[in-house]
C-alpha cells in the first residue's frame, strides 16, 4: 500500500530521474522511424506482425468493419457516448479564439489571424483494450478548431480488428480515415506518410513509452501535443472527505499502469488509516488488482496540517489530476499554480473528467503542468501576425527603427526603412 513520506523525503523522490525513456528504447524507436520513413507500408505491416501478432491485408479500417462495430455495441452505450460528445464539444467551444485587428490613429493596422492546423493525426491506445474516450478527447477539440483532415491510428488485436467502441466513437465524429497500426511505427507513419497512410501536420494523443519516444523523435518534422508519461493523481483531503470515495479515486488511477503515480495528502493520520482500510477492501474486487497493487506500492502519503505547506507540495508535484476533496475547495483553488486538471469537492470524481463532463483527459504529466496545459482547441490552431503601415506612419516611426537597427549593426535593415522614408 501507500508509503508514508516526510516532505523532505517526498521532494527527494520527485527529484529522481524520470526521463521519458531509456537509451535502449530511444535506439529502437529511432530505427523504427527510419525504416518506416524509407519503406512505408512494407515496414508498417512487418512491425504490426512483430509487435501486435497479426499480419494485416489492409492498414485501413473498412466500411464493413464499421458496420460490424455498430452491430456489437449496445444502443445504451451509443446514447451515453453521444451525451459525452455533446458535453466535450460544448466545453471546448468555449476555448475558441477569433482573429483580431486594431487600427491606430496614424494609419497602422495590427492584428492576428487564427487558422486551424489542417491535417491532424490522433493516436488512440488499443490492442488489448478499448479507449474510445481517448478518441473523443483527441478528435473533438480538433474539430472545434476547424481541422479539415483528421486521421486515427490505433493498434489492432490479434485478429486484426480495432475495438468496436473506438470505431463507433470515430464514426460518430465523422472521421473516415482509421489506420490499424499502433506503437512507434504508427507515429512514424503519420509523420512521414506511406503508400497508404496520409502524412499529417500534427500528432496528438497518449500512448506507451515507445509512442512517447517516437513523438519526441519526429518532433520538428511534425508538431506534437506533449510527451506524456504514466498517469498521476494527487488527492488532498480533510475531515469532510469520505474515505470510501478517496480510496475509489486512488484506485481509479492505480489500475491504469504499474507506474501510475498516486499521492495522498491528508490533514490527519487518522483519516489516512481509514482510507488505507478502504483501499484494502476495494482492491480485492478489481479485475486489475495486480496492476493497482504495484502502483500503490510505489505511491505516497503525507500528513500536512497547514494549507500553505500542502499547496507548496502540490505545486511542486504538479500533478496530472488534482482532487481537492476538502471542506472549502474553491477557497483553496487560488493557491494552486500547477495541475493538469482540478476536481473540486467530494462529488467531482476524476472519472467524470475521463469520460463525460467535458474537460479533456489528455493532460501534462511528470511535473510538466508547470509549463504546459491540457489538450485543447489552442493545440489545433496557429497564429499569423498582421501589420499594415501607411506612408505617413512610416515617415513618423521610421527614424526610430533606423536608430535601433544601426545599434545592432544591421545596416540592410536600416536601409529598408531609409529608402521608404526618403522616397
Amino acid at each position: 500500500m501507500l508509503r508514508k513520506f516526510t516532505i523532505e523525503e517526498f521532494n527527494k523522490e520527485l527529484n529522481k530521474n524520470t526521463s521519458i525513456s531509456s537509451s535502449e528504447i530511444r535506439g529502437v524507436v529511432t530505427k523504427i522511424c527510419e525504416n518506416v520513413r524509407e519503406a512505408g507500408d512494407e515496414k508498417l505491416i512487418e512491425y504490426t506482425a512483430k509487435f501486435d501478432g497479426v499480419k494485416l491485408e489492409s492498414l485501413l479500417v473498412s466500411a464493413e468493419e464499421i458496420s460490424f462495430a455498430y452491430e456489437n455495441v449496445t444502443k445504451e452505450w451509443v446514447e451515453s457516448l453521444q451525451k459525452a460528445i455533446k458535453n466535450i464539444r460544448s466545453f471546448h467551444q468555449k476555448q475558441v479564439k477569433t482573429s483580431w485587428f486594431e487600427t491606430l490613429p496614424n494609419g497602422v493596422i495590427r492584428g492576428k489571424l487564427v487558422r486551424p492546423i489542417e491535417k491532424i493525426g490522433v493516436y488512440v491506445p488499443g490492442g488489448k483494450a478499448a479507449y474510445p474516450s481517448s478518441a473523443l478527447m483527441g478528435i473533438i477539440p480538433a474539430l472545434v478548431a476547424g481541422a479539415s483532415d483528421i486521421s486515427i491510428v490505433t493498434p489492432p488485436d490479434k485478429s486484426g480488428l480495432i475495438a468496436c467502441e473506438t470505431l463507433v466513437a470515430a464514426h460518430e465524429l465523422g472521421v473516415k480515415r482509421i489506420y490499424k497500426i499502433g506503437g512507434a511505427q504508427a507515429i512514424a507513419a503519420l509523420a512521414y506518410g506511406s503508400e497508404t497512410v496520409k502524412k499529417v501536420d500534427k500528432i496528438v494523443g497518449p500512448g506507451n513509452v515507445y509512442v512517447t519516444a517516437a513523438k519526441k523523435e519526429v518532433f520538428g518534422d511534425v508538431g506534437i501535443d506533449m510527451l506524456a508519461g504514466p498517469s498521476e493523481v494527487c488527492v488532498f483531503c480533510d475531515y469532510t472527505s469520505k474515505p470510501l470515495y478517496v480510496a475509489a479515486d486512488l484506485l481509479a488511477q492505480a489500475e491504469h499502469d504499474p507506474l501510475a503515480r498516486v499521492l495522498l495528502i491528508s490533514k490527519t493520520e487518522d483519516l489516512v488509516g481509514q482510507i488505507l482500510e478502504e483501499l484494502s477492501k476495494q482492491i480485492v474486487r478489481l479485475p486489475k488488482r495486480d496492476i493497482a497493487k504495484k502502483s500503490l506500492s510505489k505511491g505516497s502519503y503525507l500528513v500536512i496540517e497547514s494549507d500553505d505547506i500542502a499547496a507548496k507540495v502540490i505545486n511542486q508535484f504538479a500533478p496530472e489530476h488534482l482532487e481537492l476533496a476538502i471542506e472549502k475547495p474553491f477557497e483553496f483553488l487560488h493557491r494552486i499554480n500547477n495541475a493538469g486538471s482540478i476536481f473540486l469537492g467530494n462529488y467531482a470524481a476524476e472519472s467524470l473528467g475521463d469520460y463525460f463532463a467535458g474537460v479533456n483527459h489528455i493532460l501534462p504529466t511528470n511535473g510538466t503542468s508547470k509549463f504546459s496545459s491540457s489538450l485543447g482547441v489552442d493545440d489545433f490552431v496557429k497564429y499569423s501576425e498582421i501589420l499594415y503601415y501607411s506612408k505617413e506612419a512610416m515617415q513618423e516611426d521610421g527614424k526610430e527603427v533606423v536608430i535601433l537597427a544601426e545599434s545592432e549593426g544591421l545596416e540592410a535593415h536600416a536601409n529598408a526603412i531609409k529608402v521608404r522614408c526618403d522616397g
